[in-house]
């Protein structure tokens, strides 16, 4: 009988669907255990995470494990080459906090634009009126790069295309055809877009290619006076010179969902400025977004361990047998 152990909280409707499944055994936090994780592992077939690190030493003793299944779709804490060295499946939930992120990134667009936290701040402290003239901005009229053009990048795409903006696109694993084809202009050299994009906001996977991307060379192409947004992974940006972009001016103003370091244990030197939007990882904590993660990573190590599989939810399908290939 296939058994699934659940590392971290999740909504009750996925443990529901876990607890419902024919023939499959549970283990998850809401049942009281004196054991480790790792001895927990021993005897799991099974394994849904959410903030826990996967690797070495967590899977010493996980000697039956086929298949483990992110809550969500980064993947940077689990350690692929090893499940994949092992023949163990790394799934994910591809659709499932796509529309909760995608709306973050616009309320951080948002936000800056009309300096909600600093406005809102001054109305706390008795200053009804702001000094002098506005310099807030509409977000119509207005162009925006989004970098990477996946299931998130597309919806903001949307979302900026409803509030009137000029939206650019660049993505080299997705034909120029494509993304014209969406309605977007499609940006080959991304230089040229950071040169010409009021707002750049951030949509791919941190993995060796990726990681440092927006450095010091990166933030010098944007436009002076752009705003910059990342609600992908934090090991995206450089935050000394994401810190010099700003205390110099050349950057209006960024909002981040996502650290270099999570959780945050030091304030990052770059939180002292007053246009900068940081909010601790929960673009996709919508009640929605955690349901349908938590029900959809359920669903991804039931069918998994029934022989059938979303071959589009499995990261390292290069472990996957020929003969596993029923979609749900």
């Amino acid at each position: 009988m296939p058994h699934i152990v659940v590392a971290d909280p999740i909504h009750p409707e996925g443990i529901d669907r876990l607890l419902k499944a024919p023939g499959v055994t549970l283990d998850h936090p809401g049942k009281p255990s004196n054991q480790s994780l790792a001895e927990r592992l021993r005897r799991a077939d099974g394994l849904i995470v959410r903030g826990t690190v996967v690797d070495a030493a967590l899977l010493k003793h996980a000697e039956r494990l086929k298949v483990v299944c992110r809550h969500g779709v980064g993947y940077d804490l689990v350690d692929v080459p090893l499940l994949t060295k092992r023949g163990i499946a790394l799934m994910i939930t591809p659709e499932a906090n796509a529309a909760s992120v995608a709306e973050h990134a616009l309320m951080l667009m948002l936000s800056l634009a009309r300096n909600v936290v600093g406005v809102s701040a001054a109305v706390r402290r008795g200053d009804w009126k702001v000094g002098g003239q506005s310099s807030t901005i509409e977000l119509g009229g207005r162009s925006v790069l989004i970098v990477g053009f996946g299931r998130i990048g597309t919806r903001v795409a949307r979302l900026c295309t409803a509030f009137g903006m000029k939206v650019m696109v660049h993505d080299p694993y997705i034909p120029a055809g494509t993304i014209r084809g969406a309605g977007y202009e499609a940006i080959k050299e991304r230089d040229a877009g950071l040169a010409r994009a009021d707002i750049v906001t951030i949509h791919i996977p941190a993995n060796d290619r990726t990681r440092g991307l927006v450095d010091a060379a990166f933030l010098a192409q944007m436009k002076k006076g752009a705003m910059l947004i990342n609600t992908a992974r934090g090991t995206l940006v450089d935050e000394a010179a994401l810190d010099a972009a700003l205390r110099s001016g050349h950057l209006a103003a960024a909002g981040l969902d996502v650290l270099r370091d999570e959780p945050m244990v030091e304030p990052p030197a770059m939180l002292a400025h007053d246009n900068l939007i940081v909010t601790p990882h929960v673009a996709a904590s919508t009640t929605e977004g955690l349901r349908r993660m938590a029900w959809d990573a359920a669903g991804n190590v039931i069918d998994f361990l029934a022989g059938k599989m979303d071959r589009d939810a499995v990261v390292n399908g290069e472990v996957l047998a020929e003969e596993v290939t029923s979609p749900r």
